[in-house]
């Protein structure tokens, strides 16, 4: 499966896709893959994901989610939720509604987080 034909039908979510492309292929080579929920980010592993709540959940949801992998906890109140699955490695949620909110932040978290990755 192609990463676009994940978010076939979602332009909110397929305009995400290619702004998150533009802005880690100009920092170097990264793997894309699609699977059935998500599409993910990867040098040798993965560091950012995107994916579709609307797929599980029903109501006011965004139509893309833009999950980040860092070495820290990132205090912006922008992120929906962040986890702590493990001691070096919190992973930040961040819904989005409209492409432009993949802005200068985002990008600088993405760049963060695919440097971490190798």
């Amino acid at each position: 499966m192609e990463p676009e034909d994940l978010f076939a039908g979602h332009p909110v979510a397929l305009a995400v896709l290619s702004r998150v492309r533009v802005i880690l292929e100009a920092a170097g080579p990264v793997a894309v893959r699609a699977s059935a929920s998500q599409v993910a980010f990867r040098r040798a592993r993965g560091f950012a994901w995107l994916w579709r709540p609307g797929q599980y959940l029903r109501g006011d949801v965004a139509p893309v989610v833009l999950s980040i992998g860092l070495g820290r906890h990132d205090p912006s109140a922008r992120w929906k939720d962040v986890v702590h699955p493990s001691p070096r490695h919190w992973i930040h949620h961040l819904e989005i509604r409209d492409p432009a909110e993949v802005d200068e932040a985002v990008a600088a978290w993405l760049l963060e987080a695919a440097e971490r990755a190798g």
